[in-house]
């Protein structure tokens, strides 16, 4: 039983449950999926998906606004425009 990740060892994920830092992108979705499932109702609706897929895309681009524009925008002033 349980939720079944196979790219994740079992005891990372109870790691990860307790609060252990996620080391692999693996352990990273499996993180944000139970965070996600956790935070849906026990029968969620259309709506209650909806939700949350607005709620990962909108910090998707937060992520994107802060961090990787950024970063970017540094790469250019070091090593010059693409055009």
């Amino acid at each position: 039983g349980g939720l079944k990740m196979p790219y994740i060892e079992g005891t990372r994920k109870a790691d990860i449950l307790s609060g252990d830092v996620p080391r692999t992108v693996g352990e990273l979705v499996f993180e944000i999926t139970m965070v996600v499932l956790n935070f849906l109702p026990a029968k969620p609706r259309f709506a209650d998906y909806d939700t949350v897929i607005g709620a990962l895309e909108c910090a998707k681009l937060e992520l994107y606004r802060r961090r990787v524009a950024v970063y970017e925008d540094q790469k250019i002033r070091e090593n010059g425009d693409v055009y």
